[in-house]
């Protein structure tokens, strides 16, 4: 537990510890509002590609080794990341560093899931998101702390030492684990690979490019995608057995962070600006406002893990994403250039909370629901869903950010950031909306 809990929480961290280091990035490398985008799109873009792959590489391969392997490629992409001399070779650090952490979660959660029997799961399963959910405060925290007191590059340098220890545990404390199918679907592969980029490319491209390059890609993805579900009908060793989803729970529970992740990163990747651009405050102070929005992270998710056992997933789910979404509207209302912090500071909280319960009932409704020998399959659908919701939340923000505002002024960042945050709002109902369909406990549906 606590080695995959740490690997973890060195992933998500590095989703969100970019967050309050893009203005000194934008400065230092004289990036431009699309580049600095690209340096979070770029790392779910390739970590959203290879989840798939990754979980069947684990199960061909042994989840151990394809974990120490996924570390490893993190800690290089992260040396990348810091030696880049221009915001190009930061980008492609950035992809580095995604595939990487493609090859690391999925296995992570599969040797957790693997390692617990079904009734001690959740509570396990809690234990994770809380470690995980440190990187909420920690994240933006880090990240101003370092690029205040050392510079922006040193939030990657962090990596590499933790990512030695990773590996040598990895390889020592972990016993090795496979999957039940140790032959490759190559057509499948292939099919939700290039559905994958297409569609988190597609995305990426929303408010920088003409609906052609964004529509394009999409739809492209998108058949990408619908022909790899035609093509697991048939398949002899399917990447992702089709029967996982006649369980209510699997199915919703994957809507759900979709929709979670899609909420809470977007909002992320606007939230530590609003503070610098909007309300004037450098990287440090910034850090240190996100930290009561996190700190629940922490505390929330063990919590939840034990109760989810007991009363079920669903009202852990909707009573979460709930609380963030009226902390999003409650934002929106009271979001301009001269408010006090405090005026944030509750909602922040309720945010964080929200956040936080919501996590481990999701991972619970899709891990629970699967079969031990398609633990490694669950959690590489479920992880996939996750990135691809996050590449689709910061997506569909950044629109909501353009049409309401823009970086000319404070007052005129505001105005964008009250846009984005009712969206992220919205996403939080839909999410309500499909952990509505997750059976109560007492049901007899798995």
């Amino acid at each position: 537990m606590a080695i995959t809990a740490v690997a973890s929480l060195m992933v998500v961290l590095d989703a969100l510890v970019v967050a309050t280091a893009l203005t000194a990035i934008k400065a230092d490398l004289g990036a431009s509002v699309t580049e600095l985008e690209w340096t979070v799109n770029a790392y779910g873009l390739s970590f959203a590609v290879l989840l798939m792959t990754a979980a069947a590489a684990g199960d061909r391969w042994g989840r151990r080794r394809v974990f120490a392997g996924g570390v490893t490629v993190f800690a290089l992409a992260s040396a990348v990341c810091a030696l880049a001399p221009d915001i190009g070779t930061l980008v492609a650090g950035r992809v580095l560093q995604g595939a990487g952490a493609a090859f690391v979660m999925p296995l992570a959660l599969a040797l957790l899931g693997a390692a617990f029997p079904p009734a001690l799961r959740p509570k396990a399963l809690g234990v994770f998101a809380s470690v995980s959910g440190v990187a909420v405060p920690l994240g933006p925290l880090l990240g101003g702390a370092v690029v205040a007191g050392i510079s922006w590059p040193w939030i990657f340098w962090i990596n590499v030492p933790v990512g030695v220890v990773l590996v040598v545990l990895a390889l020592t404390r972990i016993d090795e684990s496979h999957g039940p199918d140790r032959a490759i679907d190559w057509p499948g592969l292939v099919l939700v690979g290039a559905g994958s980029f297409g569609v988190v490319w597609g995305l990426a491209q929303v408010g920088t490019a003409g609906w052609v390059g964004v529509a394009g890609p999409l739809v492209a993805g998108l058949v990408a995608l619908g022909a790899f579900l035609g093509w697991q009908r048939r398949a002899a060793h399917p990447m992702l057995p089709l029967r996982l989803f006649r369980s209510r729970r699997f199915s919703a529970g994957n809507a759900v962070i979709f929709f979670h992740w899609g909420s809470a990163l977007g909002v992320g990747f606007f939230m530590a600006q609003f503070l610098q651009a909007g309300l004037g405050y450098g990287p440090l102070a910034a850090g240190l406002g996100l930290v009561p929005w996190g700190l629940t992270t922490a505390v929330v998710p063990q919590l939840a893990g034990r109760l989810v056992g007991r009363f079920g997933e669903r009202p852990f789910i909707v009573a979460g994403l709930g609380l963030h979404g009226l902390a999003m509207a409650w934002i929106a209302v009271v979001a301009g250039p001269s408010i006090s912090y405090w005026a944030i500071a509750a909602p922040l909280v309720l945010s964080g909370t929200g956040i936080a319960l919501c996590l481990p009932a999701a991972q619970s409704a899709v891990l629970t629901s699967a079969e031990p020998r398609f633990i490694g399959k669950a959690s590489g659908a479920f992880s996939a869903m996750r990135q691809l919701g996050g590449a689709f939340g910061v997506a569909v923000l950044v629109v909501g950010f353009s049409l309401g505002g823009s970086y000319a002024s404070r007052e005129a960042f505001a105005g964008g950031f009250t846009v984005a945050v009712v969206v992220s709002a919205a996403l939080a109902a839909l999410g309500v909306l499909a952990g509505c369909f997750i059976p109560r406990r007492e049901s007899k549906e798995n």
